[in-house]
């Protein structure tokens, strides 16, 4: 398999994003760090030395965790890749662990690294929220997808061309469904990852996030059960 860039959509981690690019350089990945309107530039946080094999793309103003992303698939595009892993800028995601995911990466797919969250740290909410989610994402892709609430995935380059309406946490999970009806493949594969303790974790999804996934679902359903019966009448 071509090898695989890396991108990190980052907003707001000054604390922990030189790590996890210093930890993707020592596993030699090329990298794209999308910054999306951070406070801080983080390109000027890094010095020429410490940037090697790093791409850096600045969003003027905070776009949105899908829209970054979206904004290093082109990037990877334009490098000539066919596809582009991901993984956050809070430091949760193990660079070691992305070749797990292109051990069995299969062309044409979109592969999710489900975290493991049988470990200390790990709040009841979080894990009620990836049930929850993962009960959607089933319904709405036919796949048993056990963490769809997961960042750390490998993207085909063809999810450029799908018709996506948001651009935030919930993008995450509208790309999940819009590939799926393309009739395209979802995959999993378990991996670590590092949880810190509530105090030492910087993250910016908010219930709002929650009810803009939601929204995903019920904004698909009613296009879902014309087309689920449509199948079930033509056999397939």
């Amino acid at each position: 398999m071509q090898k695989t860039l890396v991108i990190v959509p980052t907003y707001n981690n000054p604390k922990t994003i030189k790590a996890v690019a210093k930890d993707l350089q020592n596993h030699n990945y090329e990298i794209v760090i999308v910054d999306d309107g951070s406070d801080e530039v983080i390109e000027d946080m890094f010095s020429e030395d410490e940037k090697q094999n790093i791409h850096f793309l600045r969003h003027t103003s905070n776009s949105g965790k899908g829209s970054a992303i979206v904004s290093g698939m082109r990037k990877a595009k334009e490098l000539g890749y066919t596809h582009g892993g991901s993984i956050d800028g809070d430091g949760q995601h193990l660079a070691q662990e992305m070749s797990k995911l292109t051990a069995v990466y299969e062309e044409g797919s979109i592969l999710i690294g489900a975290r493991n969250l049988d470990m200390t740290h790990v709040p009841f909410v979080s894990k009620f929220g990836r049930w929850f989610s993962n009960f959607w994402a089933r319904w709405d892709t036919g796949y048993p997808i056990e963490d769809s609430l997961s960042g750390y995935r490998i993207y085909p380059t063809s999810i450029l061309d799908l018709d996506i309406k948001t651009s935030r946490f919930d993008w995450e999970m509208e790309v999940l469904v819009r590939h799926a009806d393309s009739s395209e493949k979802i995959q999993e594969v378990l991996i670590e990852c590092y949880y810190p303790n509530p105090a030492d974790r910087v993250s910016h999804f908010t219930d709002m996030d929650t009810l803009a996934i939601v929204w995903v679902h019920i904004r698909i359903l009613p296009f879902k059960w014309p087309r689920m019966l449509l199948n079930k009448i033509l056999g397939k």
